[in-house]
């Protein structure tokens, strides 16, 4: 062999030298520990499959041989998993390098022999020489004794391998032969994860030159199925399957969550999730390391699209009801959760986005964010702008939400009503246009109101920023839920940027006005004949397809009554109170009177009429008008002159309370429909604006 000429091991270590990136810190801690510069002896690395942890090692054995040193590697997939097998193997192995006790021993896969820990930290490791270094690389997080034990803590440092920041994988890529212009691509496809950048671009080279950039996983099902075989290769049942499927879809999986979908295994199958090294914890529950998020997701789809289409109704519909329920402690979670489970449309890049950064606090402003909030409005918009929003504040506090951080606010949403009855209806330009849109289109009702989404924006980009997208979502869920409206009207000063995910939203762009830096553009929806309910049930219909343009059909009601047309609607009603088939005909279950979600409407319109009648207990004098109404029309009586007679009233008398309970019976049911009050959970409320 020509003693000037490197020999094909060498080579082949240059060349592994080169294609290492990332993880100087823990082979610096590693080399520390050869030299004699550190005092730890053990090195206990963790992280999912794919992560890094096998090129680490080789990544050591290297340095090691460099500084003339003797190193083993040991595969724990390679060996029965026992102490005294891997004694046997440890021993063969320093045996071909012409020693007893190698100076670096290098076990992979240590999760496999992790019921050996105890023998580890006993028998093991202290038998090993002075100076000898132990890396011990594994999926789990390693045993706490490691830590706890006050001689182990002194000789043991703990590793936990995370994604690639950009750089580090553009220089991956770029290793891998990939061109510059198409790195910053497959870099944001693959998320930091070694493993998913190196068969990304093994994927890329293969790819024919006419073929369509992979601009998501999902864009490359190859890649996927293998990353999932690497990654999630020991899922013990179906359970476990639906638990992680779960924990992989919602932005933040609770207990509470995972019980609704598993049922009584959730507390078992949440503890299996804990202990995997692709699972995180954080303050509201579990979530996935992004990569494995999106490879699972993708594999689901792809492997079983009804199951996975089912899956994520179930997920929706769990926070849907969180979200219609009084007594949430934190309504603005539900309603994000629902924000972000759209995977399709307009702004489904950004939502990603929003769902890796997991869910942020967002609360209604008070006194000491109005001044910021009207400041960033300022500069981004003008004086004339930002001073609308001072006197909106001021009259509707209630109305702004936001996320704020130590520094103040980041990012803010305005619901204001409509109208103000005051000066802001004739002074903001968009108020104006708004009112003439209802007018022309739809116009109010006595005691009808407009909900509009007037101002919003963030510290950073304004209206670019996604935590715009954020709060701005959260806003509107929680008021569309939770406040009756006549009208719903978002404002963008964006309308390039957010104009198609509003129509894929349902919305008509009916507005323009130009006012301080730019134009407001706004966009409506007529909540009377779209209620928030049909707008939800668009929302599960298009949040994985990404379908844009109005609602069908099949989801718009008929124009609103008027007065006149309610009173006689409900007079008909009662008098087929006892027949819901007939009911099912009635123009009221078309009205605010009914959830449109109902499968049986005459049902769900009889169940209002009967509560109705029942609380005009409350009222005074009411006992008697709905013991009229009840003995009249729910108690199957032949005649009203035998009902008078059951009463024990004169009939003129009788007459004379039936006509009032029919008025006050009118005038109780028309506060819900035009969103004066709202009718919950058996009870009638008062609503809030």
């Amino acid at each position: 062999m020509d003693p000037g000429r490197p020999s094909v091991a060498e080579t082949l270590d240059r060349a592994r030298d080169r294609g290492f990136v990332g993880r100087r810190a823990e082979l610096d801690a590693v080399t520390a520990s050869l030299d004699g510069t550190s005092a730890v002896r053990v090195h206990l690395v963790h992280g999912p499959g794919g992560i890094g942890k096998s090129t680490l090692l080789d990544a050591c054995a290297r340095a090691a041989a460099r500084r003339g040193l003797t190193a083993v590697y040991v595969d724990a997939r390679e060996i029965e998993p026992t102490a005294a097998a891997l004694l046997v193997a440890v021993g063969e192995r320093a045996a071909r390098t012409g020693v007893a006790e190698p100076d670096l021993l290098l076990l992979d896969g240590f999760e496999l022999v992790a019921h050996l820990d105890a023998w580890f930290r006993g028998e093991l490791v202290p038998s090993r020489p002075g100076g000898s270094v132990t890396v011990l690389a594994g999926r789990t997080m390693p045993a706490s004794e490691w830590r706890h034990d006050a001689g182990w803590r002194e000789l043991t440092q703990v590793h936990e391998l995370g994604i690639l920041d950009e750089e580090e994988s553009r220089a991956l890529l770029d290793r891998y032969g990939v061109a510059p212009e198409d790195g910053g691509d497959l870099a944001r496809v693959g998320r930091g994860h070694p493993l998913a950048l190196a068969m990304l671009a093994e994927a890329s080279a293969d790819a024919p030159s006419d073929a369509p950039a992979i601009a998501r996983l999902a864009d490359a099902p190859a890649v996927v199925a293998a990353l999932c075989a690497r990654i999630v290769d020991d899922i013990p049942d179906e359970a476990h399957r639906t638990g992680l499927a779960t924990c992989a879809h919602a932005t933040r999986m609770t207990q509470d969550l995972l019980s609704r979908i598993v049922g009584a295994r959730a507390a078992e199958v949440w503890a299996w999730l804990e202990s995997r090294s692709y699972v995180r914890r954080g303050e509201i529950g579990l979530f996935l390391h992004d990569v494995v998020r999106e490879a699972f997701e993708a594999e689901f789809a792809q492997r079983s699209p009804d199951a996975y289409a089912a899956l994520h109704v179930a997920i929706r519909n769990y926070f849907l009801e969180r979200l219609f329920d009084p007594a949430d402690p934190r309504p603005d979670r539900a309603a994000a959760e629902i924000l972000l489970t759209h995977r399709a449309g307009p702004l489904a890049d950004q939502t990603a986005a929003l769902r890796d950064a997991g869910q942020l606090s967002i609360a209604r402003a008070d006194a000491a964010d109005v001044a910021g909030i009207v400041d960033l409005i300022r500069h981004a918009e003008g004086d004339r702008v930002a001073d609308l929003a001072r006197r909106y504040a001021e009259e509707q506090p209630h109305g702004i939400y936001r996320v704020r951080s130590d520094t103040g606010v980041e990012a803010f949403a305005t619901q204001f009503y409509l109208p103000t009855d005051g000066p802001l209806d004739t002074d903001d330009p968009g108020a104006r246009a708004v009112l003439a849109a209802v007018a022309e289109h739809g116009p109010l009702r006595p005691g009808e109101r407009i909900n509009v989404n007037r101002f919003a924006g963030a510290s950073g980009r304004y209206m670019g920023d996604p935590a715009v997208l954020l709060v701005n979502g959260v806003a509107c869920i929680l008021e569309w839920a939770r406040e009756p409206a006549a009208w719903t009207f978002i404002f963008t000063v964006e309308d390039e940027r957010y104009g198609r995910y509003f129509e894929y939203l349902g919305l008509r762009r009916m507005i323009e006005v130009s006012m301080g830096h730019g134009r407001h553009v706004g966009y409506g929806w007529d909540r009377r004949r779209f209620p928030a309910p049909l707008l939800f049930e668009l929302m599960a219909r298009r949040e994985l397809t990404g379908e844009i343009g109005p609602p069908p059909a099949d989801l718009v009601r008929p124009a609103p009554l008027s007065r006149d047309e309610f009173t006689r609607a409900v007079r008909a009603a009662l008098s087929d109170l006892a027949y819901p088939d007939r009911l099912a005909g009635s123009p009221l279950t078309a009205s605010a009177l009914t959830d449109p979600t109902q499968p049986i409407p005459g049902e769900a319109l009889q169940a209002t009429l009967r509560q109705a009648i029942v609380a005009l207990d409350r009222a005074p004098g009411g006992d008697e008008h709905r013991r009229v109404l009840e003995r009249t029309y729910l108690h199957g009586t032949a005649s009203q002159e035998a009902a008078a007679e059951i009463l024990g009233l004169p009939f003129s008398t009788y007459r004379r309370h039936l006509a009032r309970a029919h008025d006050r019976l009118v005038e109780s049911l028309w506060a819900v429909e035009v969103g004066q009050v709202t009718m919950a959970a058996g009870e009638r409320e008062v609503g809030t604006g």
